[in-house]
């Protein structure tokens, strides 16, 4: 009965196992490690998907923002950003774009993205019901200016397609949109919390300059 309810209800995997156990029952469904060696299809699978994307960014991350792989693209936008990440350095998102001294100052339109990104991570919380979640949106929430962008109206209200990211460093501009890919039908707790954002140039500027970017270096001639 609890997991008819639970599918019925279309509740994620994490809480049907937490249904589960509240019921006196084991949990069903697997967490396992992205590196274990049966996820190894789907590695293959990721990594083909953040490859195709070049030049473009393209990142996977988890349920809360945190990066756990990103293709050159995604690493050659940051690093003209904000520098070079040392190796190794974990990697929130969600901090990194709602805090005042990451991605904010190079992010023209930050009140309009901030204030869809935070209401995205408020359903997050809604929906799953867990503390992690619920403290990760309290300390977006806890940034300045993000409850005074959230309450203000959109400056960017149906005058494009979707709404784009308009980054600006000196007199370089770059408008990119995301989208969002899941997997289908996972049936691991760590698979359906995976989440593939794949940025794409808004205009024919940005993509000219992420292409540059990407393009090899061709070597000086020798000296006469």
């Amino acid at each position: 009965m609890v997991i008819r309810l639970a599918t019925a209800l279309d509740v994620p995997l994490r809480q049907h196992n937490a249904l589960l156990v509240a019921a006196g029952f084991s949990p069903v469904w697997r967490q396992t490690d992205l590196a274990a060696p049966e996820l190894g299809q789907v590695r293959k699978a990721l990594d083909y998907m953040l490859a195709q994307q070049e030049p473009f960014p393209a990142v996977a991350v988890d349920r809360h923002w945190n990066l756990l792989q990103g293709n050159s693209g995604a690493f050659r936008l940051v690093e003209f950003l904000v520098g070079p990440l040392p190796a190794g350095t974990p990697v929130n998102l969600a901090d990194a774009l709602v805090a005042p001294d990451v991605l904010r100052p190079y992010l023209e339109n930050w009140a309009d993205v901030v204030r869809f990104f935070v209401r995205s991570v408020e359903a997050d919380a809604m929906a799953d019901g867990t503390p992690e979640t619920a403290a990760l949106h309290q300390r977006l929430l806890s940034y300045e200016g993000v409850r005074a962008a959230i309450n203000s109206a959109p400056t960017e209200l149906a005058t494009t397609p979707v709404l784009a990211m308009h980054f600006r460093k000196q007199d370089t501009i770059l408008k990119l949109f995301t989208t969002i890919a899941t997997l289908g039908i996972p049936q691991d707790v760590t698979l359906q919390e995976l989440r593939v954002e794949c940025f794409f140039p808004m205009d024919d500027e940005t993509t000219g300059i992420l292409r540059g970017w990407s393009a090899p270096t061709v070597p000086a001639p020798p000296a006469a």
